[in-house]
Parts: structure tokens; sequence; C-alpha cells
């Protein structure tokens, strides 16, 4: 291959990785948001009444120049404490003992290797 075979294989692949980073990130996202959901059903996770702290994770993707970003969150108040847990007083002086109740910290072997193997698959077909 010569350098200016390259040189023009690497342009076209300059303005192919944003769009196909982007659709990969987006089902890493949706991978993510099924794994937490899953694990916010039950035990060692938050017992479920209602589903609707279940139902709360959304996923938000945004594209860059060169790739993407993913964001999974809840907009519920007890998200963090369901997580982490709580101890001592709240803002109307209640006072609470409340262990954790982890749902992401287990998602996240199953979100980094598929974010691994989303980026792995992104370039082979970028490079293709």
């Amino acid at each position: 291959m010569t350098p200016e075979e390259i040189a023009d294989r690497l342009e076209a692949a300059a303005h192919r990785i944003g769009p196909v980073i982007h659709r990969h990130m987006q089902h890493v996202g949706e991978l993510g948001r099924a794994q937490i959901r899953g694990h916010a059903s039950g035990r060692p996770g938050p017992n479920v009444i209602t589903g609707d702290y279940r139902n709360s994770w959304q996923v938000v993707n945004h594209r860059l120049p060169y790739g993407a970003q993913c964001t999974i969150g809840t907009d519920r108040p007890q998200g963090r404490r369901l997580e982490f847990g709580f101890v001592g007083a709240d803002s109307l002086g209640r006072v609470y003992n409340q262990p954790p109740f982890p749902h992401v910290e287990l998602s996240l072997p199953a979100i980094t290797a598929a974010l691994r193997m989303g980026m792995k698959s992104a370039v082979e077909e970028i490079l293709r």
C-alpha cells in the first residue's frame, strides 16, 4: 500500500468514526440501562413495589465530533440512597440506618465489557 492510499484510507475513516462510535454507544447505553433495571428488580438490589424507580432509568446519547458520549441515570431522589445506603438524619430530622442495595455497581462489569467490545467492533468497522 502506498503512502497516498494509506492517507486516503485514514481520511475516509476519519469521516466515518463519529457516526460509527455513536451507533455502538447507543447499544452500550441500552444494554447498561437493561442491566441496571434488572439489578434494581429485587435483592441484592432494591425491592420493587411499583416499578416507578426501575423505570426511571434513562439513556442520553450525545454525538461528539469524533465519537460519542452516553449517560445512564435516574432523576429519582432515592437513587443514591438505594445504591450507597444512608445513615443519619435527613433534612427533616428523620433518622435512617438504611443499608445499600447496589444495582448500578453490579451492572458495571457488563457495561464495561459491552463498551470494550463495541469500541473494538467500531474500530474494525472503520478500518475495513
